[in-house]
C-alpha cells in the first residue's frame, strides 16, 4: 500500500494562475515525503487549481512549520472537477495536500516575496584559517516541512560566491578560482583565501531563474598563510641525494632517508626550503628534541633556504614557521625527524695492514680505517721509521695512497696515529703499523700472504 500510495501522489499536479513571474517547480527528495516544493515570486492574489481524475471526492489540507503533524481540512472554491484556492499573505509558507480517494498530493508553497535576496554591502569576519562573510540585507533559509511528522528541511537557493585563492600543486602555489554555493546567506563561511582576491556574491537561483539575480562584490587583502617544504641530504660530493620523499643510501656512511625522515652519520648535510604563501613575509625554521616543540624550541635559520649541519648525536625534530606582517597568522610546516648516530671507529682484525700502491691492476692501493661513524673531528698521522711525517689527512672517509709529496714511498713499514672527536663527545686515540709491499711495478697480485691485522689498536 505504502508504495502504491507514493506512485500516485506522484501523479497530482497543481497549476497555477495570476503569478508576476513564472512558477518554479522543484522535485525534492523521496525522502521528505513532499512531492512538489512550488516557489512563487508573490502569492498575493495567486490562485492555485487542482482538476480531479476522478469521481472521487477532493479534500484539500493545510499545515504550517508549526503544525505539520496535524494538517487541517480547508474550505476550497469547486466547480464540476475543479477545486482552487486564491492566496493571499495568510497563506504563505505552507504545505497543502489534495487527496483523492487513496491519491495524496502533497506539495509545499514558497512566497518568495518573504525572503526576498537582498544585499546592501558585504564585510569579513576574518580568523587565519576560517572566513565568515556577513552581508547588510536579506537572504534568509527558506524552510519548509513534512506533513504528518515534525521533521523540517531547508531549500537550498544557491547563493554563489566566487574568488580566487592559492594551491599547492607539488612543487608551486598557484592561483586558482573557487566557485561555491550556500544554501542561505546565514551560512557563508569558507577557508580564508591564501591571495588578495575580489569576492563575487550572486544569486540566488531563483532570481536568475526570473532574471532578475543581484551581483555583489567587495576586494580581500588577505593575511592568511601557509607554506610547503622540502629537504634534501647533500652527499660528500655536495650534491642532493634525495630530496626527502622517498629513500636514498649515501653510500658507506649509511645516510639516509625516507619519507621526512633522515638518519645517518655526523657530520649530516641536510637542505631545508620553504614555499611561502603571499601573505608570509618571515620564515623562521626550528629545531627541537621534543617531537611536539613544546619544550626547548632553538630558532636555527630565518631564510627562505637553510643549509644545517648536524653534527651532535640525536634525534633532531626540524620544522618551519611562517607569519604575515603583523604576525597576527602563522602557519607550520609539515616536521622533519633527524637522527645522527652514535660515533664509531673500528680497526679491525680482519683488514690487512699491508697494502700495494702504484700495482696493476689497481686493488689493495689505498690504505683506509674500515668503520668511522660521526666524527666531527678527524687527524691521521703516517710516520716513516725514523718518526719522519710523510701524510696526513682529516677526511674520515680519506686514506693514504702511499705516496709522501706526490711520489710513492719505499717499501716498508710505517705507523699510523689518529685522533678524533665523536658527534656524541666521545674522544678517539688510535695507532698502530702499515706494512707497503711491492713486488714488482706491474705486480698485478694481491697481498694476501703477508695480511695480518692493524697492530697496535688501542688508545
Amino acid at each position: 500500500m505504502a508504495a502504491a500510495l507514493a506512485l500516485l501522489s506522484a501523479s497530482g499536479q497543481v497549476e497555477f494562475s495570476g503569478a508576476s513571474d513564472s512558477v518554479i517547480e522543484i522535485t525534492p527528495e523521496l525522502s521528505t515525503g513532499v512531492d512538489k516544493i512550488y516557489v512563487v515570486y508573490n502569492t498575493q492574489g495567486v490562485s492555485m487549481t487542482y482538476t480531479a481524475t476522478t469521481d472521487e471526492a477532493v479534500i484539500w489540507k493545510c499545515y504550517d512549520l508549526n503544525n505539520s503533524r496535524y494538517p487541517e481540512e480547508i474550505d476550497v472554491s469547486r466547480v464540476g472537477s475543479t477545486t482552487s484556492l486564491i492566496l493571499d499573505g495568510s497563506w504563505s509558507g505552507r504545505g497543502f495536500i489534495i487527496e483523492e480517494g487513496v491519491k495524496m498530493f502533497k506539495f509545499w508553497v514558497v512566497n518568495y516575496a518573504d525572503y526576498f535576496l537582498n544585499v546592501n554591502y558585504m564585510s569579513f569576519n576574518i580568523d587565519c584559517s576560517l572566513m565568515t562573510i556577513s552581508s547588510d540585507g536579506q537572504g534568509a533559509a527558506i524552510p519548509y516541512a513534512r506533513a504528518y511528522s515534525d521533521n523540517k528541511y531547508v531549500l537550498d537557493r544557491e547563493i554563489k560566491l566566487s574568488y580566487n585563492t592559492l594551491v599547492w600543486d607539488g612543487s608551486t602555489w598557484l592561483e586558482q578560482a573557487v566557485d561555491t554555493s550556500f544554501v542561505s546567506l546565514e551560512q557563508i563561511v569558507i577557508e580564508t583565501p591564501l591571495c588578495n582576491t575580489a569576492f563575487q556574491l550572486s544569486g540566488d537561483r531563483f532570481l536568475e531563474h526570473w532574471n532578475k539575480g543581484l551581483a555583489k562584490s567587495i576586494y580581500y587583502r588577505t593575511s592568511a598563510v601557509d607554506c610547503r617544504t622540502t629537504a634534501t641530504l647533500i652527499d660528500d660530493d655536495n650534491t642532493g641525494s634525495n630530496t626527502g620523499t622517498g629513500s636514498d643510501d649515501d653510500g658507506d656512511d649509511g645516510n639516509q632517508s625516507d619519507g621526512n625522515v633522515f638518519r645517518g652519520s655526523a657530520p649530516l648535510n641536510i637542505v631545508f626550503t620553504v614555499a611561502p604563501t603571499d601573505a608570509a613575509v618571515s620564515s623562521v625554521w626550528e629545531m627541537s628534541e621534543d617531537m611536539e616543540f613544546l619544550t626547548a624550541v632553538d630558532p636555527i635559520g630565518y631564510n627562505e633556504e637553510l643549509d644545517y649541519t648536524f653534527n651532535s648525536t640525536g634525534t633532531f625534530y626540524i620544522r618551519c614557521k611562517v607569519e604575515n606582517t603583523d604576525r597576527s597568522c602563522e602557519a607550520y610546516s609539515e616536521v622533519y625527524t633527524v637522527t645522527v648516530g652514535e660515533s664509531e671507529m673500528t680497526l679491525n682484525a680482519s683488514i690487512p695492514n699491508a697494502f700495494s700502491p702504484g700495482t696493476t691492476p689497481e686493488v689493495n692501493d689505498v690504505w683506509k680505517v674500515p668503520t668511522v661513524k660521526s666524527m666531527v673531528e678527524f687527524h691521521c698521522w703516517i710516520y716513516n721509521r725514523w718518526g719522519q711525517l710523510v701524510y696526513e689527512f682529516t677526511d674520515p672517509d680519506g686514506g693514504w695512497d702511499g705516496t709522501c709529496n706526490g711520489k710513492l714511498v719505499d717499501t716498508g713499514v710505517y705507523y699510523f696515529v689518529i685522533t678524533a672527536l665523536g658527534s656524541d663527545g666521545v674522544s678517539y686515540k688510535r695507532h698502530g703499523d702499515i706494512s707497503i709491499l711491492r713486488f714488482g711495478r706491474d705486480y698485478g697480485g694481491t697481498t694476501s700472504d703477508s695480511q695480518g691485522g692493524i697492530g697496535g689498536d688501542g688508545e
